[in-house]
């Protein structure tokens, strides 16, 4: 299960874009928590430490333990990060305020386990989806979920109803979903290359 992080927040008054542009340039990230009896507060966040935060997660949806100045430590999920297109640093970030019986929805990477046979047959891994949706409660979320593709032979597809789950971890996406396909090498060339005629 992920660990949750404790992460310092103050409350902050200003608003308007020149005014959040001068906040980050005092290395702050502005922020906002809302939800589960909680009126939405405008926060700010150390900018450095919360880039680190998330330079050691494997996901941006994480729980964390936001000690927020004046007002008390509250469990929250990191719900959304805006970045900036161009330096993909953090611009802006939301919380949702939770409890431990409060569900959440995440995107969490799936990682691959084992080694298909259907790859040392000359296949390869044709990976369609690299992040699972799931719903849990705060304590069982996960940091990756593990694919298990030990037993793929060239050809074969595996679903999102395939997929081993932790406990109290259940996908929000159709049990019929193709996350992965152990294609022939070469194939989607040439299936380009047809549809383009050949061009």
């Amino acid at each position: 299960m992920a660990q949750k992080t404790n992460l310092k927040a103050a409350p902050r008054a200003r608003t308007g874009s020149g005014l959040l542009k001068q906040m980050r340039r005092e290395g702050w990230l502005p922020s906002v928590i809302y939800g589960r009896g909680t009126e939405n507060m405008n926060l700010k966040v150390d900018a450095k430490t919360f880039a680190e935060v998330i330079a050691h997660s494997s996901s941006e949806n994480i729980v964390v333990n936001l000690e927020i100045e004046g007002e008390g430590t509250r469990l929250a999920f990191l719900q959304a990060i805006q970045h900036n297109p161009l330096t993909g640093a953090a611009l802006h970030a939301d919380f949702l305020a939770i409890d431990s019986k409060t569900e959440i929805t995440a995107h969490i990477p799936a990682h691959l386990v084992g080694e298909a046979p259907g790859i040392k047959a000359g296949g390869v891994v044709e990976q369609y989806i690299h992040a699972l949706e799931i719903t849990c409660l705060p304590d069982q979320l996960p940091e990756t979920i593990e694919i298990d593709i030990s037993t793929l032979q060239l050809g074969d597809s595996l679903h999102i109803g395939d997929v081993k789950y932790p406990a109290g971890v259940r996908p929000t996406q159709p049990a019929e979903v193709v996350i992965i396909h152990i294609g022939r090498a070469g194939s989607g060339a040439t299936e380009a290359e047809a549809s383009s005629g050949g061009a």
